[in-house]
């Protein structure tokens, strides 16, 4: 029997204490949230982050710019591409470049495919915390696509670091882009093979509705982003009010919610797994000719056929793989919109081939305080439900 910090015996307090976590899968990594109880109310929820700490931020201080793009891989392991695209551009901005219109359109392709990967993820998970396991496993099926798509354009299956300085790592083939055209055509009727499954689901809708609401107000002071902020019904998604990467040469919906719950939060997902499908299939009818590279050998490779024909090529290689990128003096941040909000890096630059300072914005770090302040009130059987919504990272928490 212990003594509480006020004195009183355990027994006597009217509320009990409640460590849920670090374990994983049901808290979505290695992620403690400590709950004051009242019976089965929730009275407060203080989270415990670190775990996980993996210290890129600060490693990335001590490594070339074009090493840290396979450590922003592993912040958000669900969807790496957009962790390289906005390194990347915070890093071109920097250095005044402009990238060409094909290595856009096969960024967008990417990370467009990453986003449904990723809520796949999400809504594979989250089904099974609820208890619908079939929904689990059609997900990871659809899933598995993707991730051999990513693997045969780059020869990875999850951490690609395909994105890189001045364009991207190398060019796409006829067959790939054929075997992602054959994809996006598969993938609708899946998704309402999903639908079906949950949507008009009874269980599905008790234990989502009216759980874990979060007003349009409460979303923007507790600085949500993504599906989360959309879901409350704020129209903000920075591939529309802050256009990158050529986002504004397509034509896509933004989903948004009215009520900001658990359903409101599938609802809007979902959708987006639809309008990506969309973006991708613009971007494979558009996809202009041309390099998927700058033409600046202090910035990208050379073009690896001209290394035995060109001395100037062999000595431009040499150096920038020796010495790196020179990236001029300045600081700037340049944000995207990843699967769960905004995600971007400031950098400050002191002239040299490293970095001075890199800080990430991560979406997941941003949302722990607000998702603690959505089960306040609730049941503890809903927490677990309500920490699935918001489909938090720990690889981006603890960076």
């Amino acid at each position: 029997m212990t003594v509480t910090e006020q004195g009183l015996l355990e027994r006597e307090k009217d509320s009990m204490t409640l460590n849920m976590g670090p374990q994983h899968p049901s808290t979505h990594g290695v992620f403690r949230v400590v709950l004051e109880m009242d019976g089965e109310l929730v009275d407060s929820a203080e989270p415990h982050i670190g775990f996980l700490h993996t210290g890129i931020e600060k490693t990335s201080e001590a490594k070339r710019y074009v090493h840290v793009i396979p450590m922003t891989d592993r912040l958000d392991y669900l969807s790496p591409p957009g962790n390289n695209l906005a390194f990347c551009l915070t890093v071109e901005k920097l250095l005044q470049t402009n990238v060409p219109e094909r290595a856009n359109y096969l960024r967008v392709i990417m990370c467009e495919l990453a986003r449904m990967a990723s809520h796949l993820v999400w809504l594979a998970t989250h089904a099974l915390d609820i208890g619908a396991m079939t929904v689990f496993l059609y997900c990871w099926r659809e899933r598995e696509m993707i991730l051999d798509l990513n693997e045969e354009i780059s020869g990875v299956r999850m951490m690609t670091s395909y994105i890189r300085l001045g364009g991207v790592a190398q060019d796409s083939t006829p067959g790939w882009l054929q075997s992602v055209r054959k994809f996006i055509e598969y993938f609708p009727a899946k998704i309402d093979e999903y639908e079906r499954l949950l949507t008009r689901n009874p269980i599905w809708m008790d234990r989502t509705q009216n759980i874990g609401v979060m007003s349009r107000e409460e979303a923007i002071n507790w600085s949500m982003s993504g599906p989360v902020l959309r879901a409350s019904g704020v129209n903000w998604d920075l591939r529309k009010q802050r256009p990158y990467s050529g986002y504004e040469n397509f034509e896509f919906e933004v989903p948004t919610g009215k009520n900001g719950d658990i359903y409101d939060r599938y609802l809007v997902r979902v959708a987006e797994l639809r309008q990506s499908r969309e973006i991708v299939k613009q971007a494979l009818k558009k996809l202009p000719e041309g390099p998927y590279k700058v033409d600046d050998n202090k910035i990208s490779l050379p073009n690896r056929k001209t290394l035995k024909s060109s001395m100037e090529a062999l000595i431009h290689h040499f150096k920038l793989v020796s010495e790196g990128v020179s990236v001029p003096k300045g600081e700037t941040y340049v944000p995207v919109e990843g699967p769960r909000g905004e995600v971007g890096f400031y950098i400050v630059s002191d002239g040299s081939n490293v970095p001075s300072r890199v800080k990430l914005r991560a979406p997941s770090f941003m949302a722990i305080p607000g998702m603690c302040k959505m089960m306040e009130g609730c049941f503890i059987a809903d927490v677990v439900g309500i920490i699935g919504s918001i489909d938090i990272v720990m690889g981006e928490v603890d960076r």
